[in-house]
C-alpha cells in the first residue's frame, strides 16, 4: 500500500489525483512539512474505526471464552464513621 504526500498548496491545486491516489492507499496532506491531515476512501475509513470498543460486545464472540481475565481482587477497608 503505497503512501502519498501531497503539501496543502499541492493538495488545494490537484484535489482530483489526491482522491485518486487515495484508491492505493492513505494520502498524507502537509502543512509546513509536517503532517497534518489523511485523506482515505470511505471504505478504508470505515475498515479503521468499525471496531468493537468494550469488553460487553467482545464477549459476545465464542473466542472471547479464551482470553486470559482474572479480575484484581479489592481490599474494602471498614472504619467508623464519627457523626459529632
Amino acid at each position: 500500500m503505497p503512501i502519498t504526500t501531497y503539501s496543502s498548496r499541492s493538495f488545494n491545486q490537484a484535489v482530483s489525483s489526491a482522491k485518486k491516489a487515495c484508491e492505493e492507499g492513505p494520502v498524507y496532506i502537509t502543512d509546513r512539512g509536517k503532517p497534518a491531515h489523511v485523506l482515505l476512501t470511505y471504505e478504508a475509513y470505515k475498515k479503521l474505526t468499525d471496531t468493537r470498543r468494550n469488553i460487553q460486545d467482545s464477549l459476545v464472540y465464542p473466542e472471547a471464552a479464551e482470553i486470559a481475565f482474572e479480575p484484581g481482587g479489592i481490599d474494602i477497608e471498614f472504619r467508623d464513621i464519627d457523626f459529632s
